[in-house]
């Protein structure tokens, strides 16, 4: 009887999605370069930002625009989780602080996840969960992705949304 449980709790922490967002927050950016990086865009990230978007115009809402400051945040928050090889929103307060103060963003959610292998994997698990799900409706404007490998070849994921 062990084992089933076992292996059922190896999946859940396998396969894990949180969710975080704010409206706004008394973080300042302090110290923020106007420089930021921006990574080549990868297959499984444009099949993720599409899904989402057929997802939102099929719900009768707008399809969002991606925006590479975006994008910029995501990945940094990414690499973080593949370098902590932990899956987290640690630091959210800061990236939504940028996003407001460089991007002019009123409101940021953020999605993240770790260990689906395909865009359709990962999109689907934001679905089936009330609080990604309410990411991927909320009323947004831009939005944008970085997925990055670890050195075991497992996915991490960040997904932010925006309100400009």
């Amino acid at each position: 009887m062990k084992k089933p449980t076992l292996w059922l709790l190896a999946l859940t922490v396998l396969f894990t999605t949180f969710s975080c967002s704010t409206d706004n927050s008394d973080f300042e950016v302090e110290n923020v370069s106007s420089e930021y990086t921006v990574p080549e865009t990868k297959t499984i990230e444009i099949e993720i930002l599409e899904l989402i978007n057929e997802y939102r115009l099929d719900m009768g809402l707008n399809a969002l625009e991606e925006l590479d400051l975006i994008k910029s945040q995501a990945y940094v928050h990414t690499d973080y989780m593949v370098e902590a090889s932990n899956i987290s929103h640690d630091n959210f307060s800061q990236r939504s602080a940028f996003l407001r103060q460089y991007a002019g963003a009123n409101r940021v959610s953020e999605n993240v996840a770790f260990g689906y292998s395909s865009a359709a994997s990962v999109v689907n698990a934001w679905l089936n969960s009330d609080s990604h799900r309410g990411a991927i409706e909320g009323d947004y404007t831009h939005f944008d992705i970085s997925a990055e490998l670890d050195s075991r070849g497992q996915w991490y994921y960040t997904n932010i949304f925006v309100k400009k």
